[in-house]
Order: structure tokens, then sequence, then C-alpha cells
């Protein structure tokens, strides 16, 4: 397979690139990245791209499938319209031309919560991006949802941060129906992406697929 990867400089995003580039079912990972990364590997094809001018780089998108890691946070992004533009323009762009081109699976990381009917503008983001890329029809579409997410990062979310000393003990009181939003290691997250991709490289051609993976889902797909 040759798999496209956006994102590879994030949290879950790098875990996924190591992951892809050590199974036997990847030929080649295509990686879009605004700067170079340190990582060098025989399977990796690494391009610097402007993604404000995806078109630029349309035959890239010449792959098997795609998965999109690409996310940001408002304070990062500097404003609102900065934040819907990476966070839903750039995945929306890509999909949009890699359906051009033919390609048969997209594998997103969204959020839990997200839904374009929200009054929370993150989640109504991430919803209406979601409900663009079922309209593109895509043979195979899968939705990741997962709460906080748990992992080294290289930058410091203070939110976050104080977030990831409680859930130890927020995600034992979270049962039932409530434990969708337990928080995930990003490191589990990124082996199901991983695994579920590579299973498209074995899996008969089927009728569409849409699925949106939560948490007890996302564990499954990591074993």
């Amino acid at each position: 397979m040759k798999v496209m990867l956006l994102g590879a400089t994030g949290l879950t995003g790098g875990q996924v690139l190591q992951g892809l580039l050590a199974r036997e079912e990847v030929d080649q990972v295509v990686a879009l990245v605004r700067h170079r990364l340190p990582t060098l590997h025989d399977k990796l094809a690494q391009h610097e791209v402007n993604f404000d001018n995806l078109d630029a780089h349309a035959s890239l998108f010449d792959v098997d499938a795609i998965v999109c890691c690409l996310g940001t946070t408002i304070k990062k992004a500097g404003s609102q319209a900065q934040f819907r533009k990476v966070d839903l323009g750039y995945p929306l762009k890509a999909a949009e031309l890699g359906r051009a081109h033919g390609v048969r699976a997209f594998i997103l990381m969204s959020a839990i919560g997200a839904s374009s009917s929200s009054t929370i503008f993150y989640n109504r983001v991430k919803g209406e991006l979601e409900d663009a890329l079922e309209d593109l029809g895509y043979p195979y579409l899968s939705i990741y949802h997962p709460s906080l997410l748990l992992g080294d990062r290289k930058e410091q979310r203070t939110a976050e941060a104080l977030g990831i000393k409680a859930m130890p003990l927020v995600n034992r009181l979270l049962i039932g129906p409530l434990d969708k939003y337990r928080g995930i290691e990003a490191a589990t997250v990124a082996l199901a992406m991983v695994n579920e991709v590579c299973s498209l490289a074995t899996e008969a051609a089927a009728e569409r697929v849409l699925q949106v993976r939560e948490y007890d889902e996302i564990r499954q797909l990591a074993k």
C-alpha cells in the first residue's frame, strides 16, 4: 500500500508515522509536512508543502489511503478563522484531492463531541468537517472520536496537563455510556489507525463503509 499521512509532526501523527513505516503491508508513506522531519527511512517520502496551496501538489495524492491527524488549538492558531482553516480547510482540501485521484480510504482523527450542530466552536468545526467528508463519498471513511489524548507533548498545554494528571481517577468513574469520554493514550489511537489502514491491504472491496470509532472500539482495534 501507498499511504499518505497528514499531521506527522503531532503527538498521534508521529506515532502513526512510525507504525506505518514498520508494517510490511505499507510500501511507501507519503508525508506532507511544513518542515522536513528528522526521520529517515527507505519507505518515507517527505514533501514540504504549502497547505494553503495543496492544488500545486495534486499529483502526490495518487495513493491508496489517506490518514489525517492534522489539528491545532485556537490558542496556537491565533484566531477562530485560522483554527477553521487548519482543522477543516486543510483536511477537506486533501480529501477532495484524494477523491479526485480515486483514493479508496480516508481515516480521520476527529474528537469526541464533534457535531456540526454543536454550540461549542471547536466541536462544531470538527463536525462540519465530518459532514463534508461524508458528502465526498469515500468508499471507506473511518472517523476517530478520542477524548483527551494522553502522552508526552512537545508543547505544554496547561489545561491538558491538569486533565492528564487527573485522568487515572476520572477514567475509573466513567463507566457504561460515559466510557467514551475516558482519556486514551495517543499511542493506542495511533496503533488502531495503523492496524485499520493496513487491514485494507487484504480486505476485498465491499459496499461503502462509514465508521465512527470511540473509546472501546479504538482500544479493540489497537490489539
